[in-house]
């Protein structure tokens, strides 16, 4: 049973609607539009919201949406049929009102399309049922049951007769009884090699036999050499290890604890001394209280584009014209045939470019379905037609629906009187730490004051990461400046801890000293390591934080995709709350390894519908960008 049908051109006007309940459809055809049809998303015809599977179908001719909805429940194998059906109908019976392509009259129109539409559902309904469920097939009915059953035993001796009509069928097998030159050729490996022949080792051997035989005179020809190199490699051992004298080391194993420990003990928000090293090789060049956006020019873009040009002046004109000319369609609507081959390449295109391949194939197929009966201009060509689409879907894709601005919501906080939070999780070594001293430095140049919550209590060495972070921050920001106030510090209670706790305490301790900002550093976790993605979930439902940051690497690829799947279904299974909170933005690091493979940014987007909010481009405190949607594009696109 359909719950709704409803048929609206792609400017929202809404032409026809067939309602099966009494709940309005409104919601999920809004969603719909939301999340899929706006944001590019168009790869697979099938949309999940709430309780229901929405199918639908574009006529990008007329500008049309198809929309039917019904139970996720349900399995109907006619909703795909009925779709094309109602969508043949609907065009040919009104197609003088829907070509005047204008408002007023869709709105003057009148689509009395109520007899077609339940005509068209109880043919559907019916033909689906004419089908004969597929009964499997019986024992009698097969090719097995056909053969007698001595042709199917298999003995270990066959006989000689039996042996030789089988050996007739393979081109490589000898006669049985054959006594020529072949035979006994065959037969002198077998005397070297010193195994015993007979009637059972003889041209009558099994597989098995064969096989176990021609291992050994392989071992017997090869093994000698094997044997030779073995023995030179372990004569020359010694005379390398003459070579190196073994290290005597100073202390003889005995160091006390205070020979090895070069840290100094500092408690919750003591701000320690400046650090001997220059600090403004730690700092970089630029400004950090704006956020630059991301350039992905590379340094040869230039000399190529002069190269490109230089060839195409010596051409003729008359080659030139021609080679213009050639692939115009005119005025032609565009078919899956047109596009096969041009979507082929840009699919291998993207892969190459380290978008996931799933991905690449829903981007292709988006759209596919975008052109499909699309009418083309008349100087057009397909391929031009088709890249231009990619890119209007890719630079939609990276603007998802939701922007984070950060620095409004923490001025949002502050009068509200309290900490602004942000927690940090991702895989293991992807650059939390680094990517958080970042972050914290370019809230210290807009003025907030930051506390530093060293919640990894499992990694060995975290917590000193953040300590160095913390006093270098320090100076780069030192009370003098602020009014004798420390803008930056460390809350840490050591290794093995409570994580959850710990960020409880550090948000409690930022409310009572008055601080803006609250980051949350989380150990590093693989996405199947279900112990630790349950403290994490558990970190998250329990402290609330305004916003949770997944920490992901540029170098990836399809990996990416398995990642972000699994940290957001991790972290709604193992939630306690009704509504859990999943990932609310993304911080793509290592940026500037990667020339203009930029396909995870793709990727990452795509499977998450979050925004990339930072971008790590370097080692230092000042590289950190914001996504350039169109530059990220553009090397995308970029042969």
């Amino acid at each position: 049973m359909l719950d709704f049908f409803t048929i609206f051109s792609k400017g929202g006007l809404v032409l026809w609607c067939f309602q099966g309940v009494s709940d309005s459809c409104t919601g999920p055809v809004n969603a719909l539009i939301r999340s899929v049809l706006l944001q590019e998303r168009g790869g697979n015809n099938s949309f999940t919201h709430e309780a229901l599977t929405l199918k639908y179908k574009l006529d990008n001719q007329f500008e049309l949406v198809f929309v039917v909805g019904f139970q996720k429940i349900l399995t109907l194998t006619y909703v795909d049929k009925l779709i094309d059906d109602v969508h043949r109908l609907f065009r040919d019976k009104y197609r003088t009102e829907i070509q005047q392509q204008s408002a007023l009259s869709l709105l003057n129109g009148t689509f009395d399309f109520q007899n077609d539409f339940l005509r068209l559902l109880r043919e559907a309904e019916e033909s689906s049922k004419v089908r004969a469920p597929t009964t499997m097939k019986k024992f009698e009915d097969s090719e097995k049951a056909k053969k007698p059953v001595r042709s199917m035993i298999e003995t270990r001796g066959e006989k000689p007769k039996e042996k030789a009509k089988n050996s007739k069928k393979n081109k490589g097998a000898k006669k049985e009884g054959s006594d020529g030159p072949l035979a006994t050729s065959k037969a002198v490996p077998a005397e070297k090699s010193g195994l015993p022949v007979g009637p059972e080792n003889g041209i009558e051997l099994s597989k098995e036999e064969l096989i176990r035989r021609k291992r050994e005179e392989f071992i017997q020809k090869h093994g000698r050499g094997m044997e030779k190199s073995s023995k030179s490699s372990k004569s020359d051992a010694p005379k390398e290890k003459g070579k190196k004298a073994p290290r005597v080391w100073a202390l003889g194993g005995s160091a006390n604890k205070e020979a090895l420990d070069y840290s100094a003990p500092t408690a919750n928000g003591a701000p320690e001394g400046a650090p001997p090293e220059d600090i403004n090789l730690i700092r970089g060049t630029g400004s950090g209280r704006q956020l630059q956006d991301l350039d992905c020019s590379s340094s040869d873009d230039e000399g190529v584009a002069q190269n490109s040009t230089k060839p195409s002046a010596t051409k003729g004109t008359l080659g030139g014209m021609f080679g213009m000319l050639k692939g115009l369609v005119g005025s032609k609507s565009l078919s899956r045939e047109d596009m096969e081959s041009v979507l082929d390449k840009m699919r291998d295109h993207l892969i190459a470019k380290n978008v996931a391949a799933d991905i690449a194939v829903q981007l292709c197929e988006s759209v596919a379905n975008k052109l499909e009966g699309k009418v083309m201009g008349t100087f057009s060509t397909v391929t031009s037609t088709v890249k231009l689409a990619l890119q209007e879907s890719l630079v939609q894709i990276l603007q998802p629906q939701r922007r984070v601005d950060m620095l409004r919501d923490i001025m949002d906080a502050q009068r509200h009187q309290r900490p602004y939070v942000v927690t940090f999780c991702g895989v293991n070594g992807v650059g939390k730490s680094t990517n958080l001293a970042k972050i914290s430095f370019w809230l210290l140049e807009n003025g907030f004051s930051v506390l530093i919550a060293a919640c990894d209590t499992f990694r060995a060495g975290a917590v000193e990461q953040l300590r160095t972070h913390t006093r270098r921050l320090h100076a780069l920001h030192p009370p003098e400046n602020h009014g004798g106030r420390a803008m930056v510090q460390l809350f840490e209670k050591g290794y093995g801890k409570d994580a959850a706790g710990i960020a409880m305490e550090a948000i409690a301790f930022a409310r009572n000293q008055g601080f803006d900002v609250v980051l949350v550093d989380t150990a590093g976790r693989m996405q199947d390591n279900a112990p630790l993605m349950t403290a994490l979930a558990k970190l998250i439902t329990v402290n609330t934080p305004d916003l949770v940051l997944f920490v992901g690497e540029a170098l990836v690829g399809n990996e990416a995709v398995d990642q972000l799947v699994k940290f957001n279904r991790a972290l709604a299974d193992h939630s306690m709350a009704q509504t859990p909170r999943l990932i609310d933005g993304i911080v793509l690091t290592k940026f500037d390894t990667i020339d203009d493979k930029v396909g995870a940014a793709i990727s990452m987007t795509y499977i998450t519908s979050k925004p990339i909010v930072f971008v790590g481009t370097g080692q230092t405190y000042c590289d950190l960008r914001s996504l350039n949607a169109k530059a990220v594009v553009a090397a995308l696109m970029k042969a």
